[in-house]
């Protein structure tokens, strides 16, 4: 009777490791799961608002406000978007090592209020504004731009701490070990992209149009203001959050398996793994994370947590742990490992989502913008990704997920690779309808011998499709990463491994600007206009269109090889139970 009593008793607190905010076991009924998921999706949702608000138009605001070149505006926004994915590498290391999530999320966060306010002010307060004659005719001192620049910075390292931390703290809120609350996972994930998305689609519409018939002021100034209230919104969901202990510095740790692995590299494996190195007990000596469970891949580093009784490893309590660590941290270095193939294949998605802002703008260029007398914005066509997330995100986790789950009896309907690769397999058709769209804008130049005219008689509407297209596949794949690399993460990485994934963001922006130097380079030799002429009638930028339609087929490929090969962890929690983070079963899932 006891027994049963104090088994109850147990069965009330998580087995993942997770604190109340007492430094207490949290307790399932009274802290995590959808309770405490609104504090987190609202200061994402309103991060994001502020983000798009005003990057969205920071290149009319440094040509016109600031004064700049096209040339010198282009480079500041770069710089400034680079920085914005670098920075989540910092931030998450902080997560992981020292700070927390809850940390991390509360002091950033204020920091990126902070900047969001400079910013506010500098294009407002006199003496530290630019000095302007009419809406567009300002200029600036380098005073009043060296302002505008620190805003902007603290801007960057704010949302550098909030979004590697985010996703990774609200899946926090879900327990693995409870089946219950792991299915409930899955969809948070979906529902934290779609509140991205809604953050963004305000951005685009009202903040800018704030900015551009308001005031700048008011445009950058109403972002602040939301920022501010969802930082006392997050704030006031302490009590029910639950919390990972920070685990000290990964990369330390994964360095150690490394060393110790080569001064090691002529000692043999045993056969039984349960030779290996491993704490006595059910807890791992890694603060925050639980124990790993061996697996046979990458045997090499394995050497790392073998015990040479020759040495002192025999006195494992004293013994440095660049000679010998745990199965658990020759495990963590395994799991980085076996994603870094899965995160290569993401770049050329970015590459592909990238074309928003650039090609998919020059072709909007050539085409009929105008409904009646009114212009549409060429940029202003992105807001119909957004619209498609918003719609795609409530169809995958209400329709598709319960109709697949019938058929694959997987708690999420799909796997997270299946997931993916689904996704990568729709982005392929976005480039096909871009190309094919800009085979009939050609066709039709070439009809009416529109050579000298940069514009075509076609609605800019036709290009809809690939911005839903797009859209689709954002939902699958980039969602799918996201809880990829959550879940196969160890518990004491994982805001680094969701920053991770984040730079296949930055890297596909630069691996595309690569693609047009290299076409503009070999498609302008002899005289040519090249595939990406100036006038877009002359060129042929469906060919680039094709090239990553290419390039995403092959990248596919790769992907369902490396997708099959893949082998997920196995986490064990405190009641000894084995669990494989993706299906429960079998070492390899596509």
């Amino acid at each position: 009777m006891e027994q049963s009593k104090a088994m109850e008793e147990d069965d009330v607190y998580t087995k993942d490791g997770t604190l109340d905010y007492r430094n207490r076991p949290a307790n399932k009924k009274k802290t995590g799961t959808w309770k405490a998921c609104p504090f987190i999706l609202g200061n994402e949702c309103s991060e994001r608002l502020a983000y798009y608000g005003m990057s969205s138009n920071l290149m009319i605001y440094f040509q016109t406000r600031l004064n700049q070149s096209t040339t010198r505006a282009s480079k500041n926004l770069s710089n400034w978007a680079g920085t914005c994915y670098i920075m989540p590498l910092v931030g998450a290391f902080l997560a992981d090592a020292y700070l927390g999530r809850y940390w991390t999320i509360a002091s950033f966060s204020i920091i990126y209020v902070m900047g969001m306010t400079l910013m506010t002010l500098s294009a407002t307060v006199p003496g530290i504004s630019p000095t302007c004659i009419a809406h567009d005719k300002c200029t600036a001192t380098g005073t009043q731009t060296a302002v505008c620049f620190v805003a902007l910075y603290l801007v960057a390292l704010g949302t550098g701490g909030i979004k590697p931390c985010v996703s990774s703290y609200g899946a926090d809120q879900f327990d693995d070990s409870d089946e219950s609350e792991r299915k409930h996972k899955s969809s948070f994930f979906n529902w934290f992209y779609f509140s991205i998305n809604v953050g963004a689609l305000v951005a685009g519409s009202l903040i800018v149009w704030i900015q551009e018939n308001v005031s700048w002021g008011w445009g950058f100034g109403v972002p602040a203001v939301a920022m501010a209230i969802a930082v006392t919104f997050f704030f006031s969901g302490t009590r029910l959050y639950r919390y990972q202990k920070p685990g000290g510095s990964p990369f330390t740790r994964l360095f150690q398996v490394v060393v110790a692995s080569l001064r090691k590299r002529k000692v043999k494996v045993p056969a039984d793994k349960s030779l290996l190195h491993e704490t006595a007990g059910r807890e791992s000596n890694i603060q925050g994370s639980r124990k790993l469970s061996h697996t046979n891949e990458l045997r090499f580093f394995d050497k790392a947590a073998v015990v040479v009784e020759s040495s002192d490893d025999h006195k494992k309590s004293s013994v440095s742990p660049w000679r010998l660590c745990t199965v658990t941290q020759v495990e963590e270095l395994k799991s980085i490992i076996r994603l870094l193939p899965i995160w290569a294949t993401g770049i050329i998605f970015s590459t592909v989502y990238g074309q928003m802002g650039t090609q998919f703008v020059s072709q909007a260029e050539g085409m009929n913008t105008y409904v009646g007398t009114f212009k549409i914005p060429e940029a202003s066509l992105s807001v119909f990704d957004t619209i498609s997330v918003i719609l795609w995100v409530p169809i995958y986790d209400k329709i598709i997920v319960p109709t697949a789950r019938k058929f694959t009896g997987h708690k999420t309907g799909l796997t997270h690779l299946q997931r993916i690769g689904l996704g990568l397999f729709i982005s392929i058709s976005a480039m096909v309808s871009a190309a094919v769209l800009e085979m009939v804008r050609l066709s039709m130049a070439k009809r009416h011998n529109l050579y000298d005219i940069k514009e075509v008689p076609i609605s800019v509407f036709w290009q809809i499709p690939q911005y839903f297209i797009i859209g689709c596949a954002e939902v699958f794949t980039f969602i799918g990463q996201l809880e990829l690399f959550y879940d196969q993460a160890p518990d004491s990485m994982r805001s680094l491994c969701t920053a991770l994934s984040l730079t296949t963001a930055a890297i596909g922006n630069y691996l595309s600007s690569f693609l047009v130097t290299i076409v503009t380079d070999i498609s302008t030799r002899n005289g040519k206009p090249g595939w990406l002429a100036s006038n877009l009638n002359r060129g042929h930028l469906d060919y680039f269109f094709w090239l990553l339609a290419a390039l995403s087929v092959i990248n596919l490929g790769v992907f369902v090889v490396v997708a099959k090969m893949y082998t997920y962890k196995k986490a064990i929690n405190k009641d000894s139970d084995l669990v494989d983070a993706e299906n429960g079963n079998s070492d390899r899932n596509l």
